[in-house]
């Protein structure tokens, strides 16, 4: 399964270079089926990432890998939890 969603990316790749960011690969778990990607560059302040990770990047790769069931993306999780951290 990770080749796979390897592949996809790697097709996915050069429409989010082209706005000057990045995806980066972190995790598959294939008994659960999400994928773990980091958004990086441009993709960090850009407020569309959300709608990049899910109707792009998670949709495409649902369709194209069976198995995967969701897309999360690393970057937004460990800012969530500085800013919790910062907020306590």
């Amino acid at each position: 399964m990770r080749d796979k969603v390897e592949e996809v990316i790697t097709v996915i790749r050069p429409a989010i270079q082209a706005d000057n960011g990045d995806v980066i690969l972190h995790d598959v778990d294939e008994e659960s089926g999400v994928v773990t990607v980091e958004l990086v560059g441009a993709c960090v302040t850009c407020p569309a990432s959300t709608v990049t990770l899910k109707a792009g990047l998670e949709r495409i790769l649902m369709d194209r890998v069976p198995g995967v069931t969701e897309v999360i993306n690393s970057g937004e999780t460990a800012q969530e939890i500085g800013e919790t951290a910062v907020s306590l």
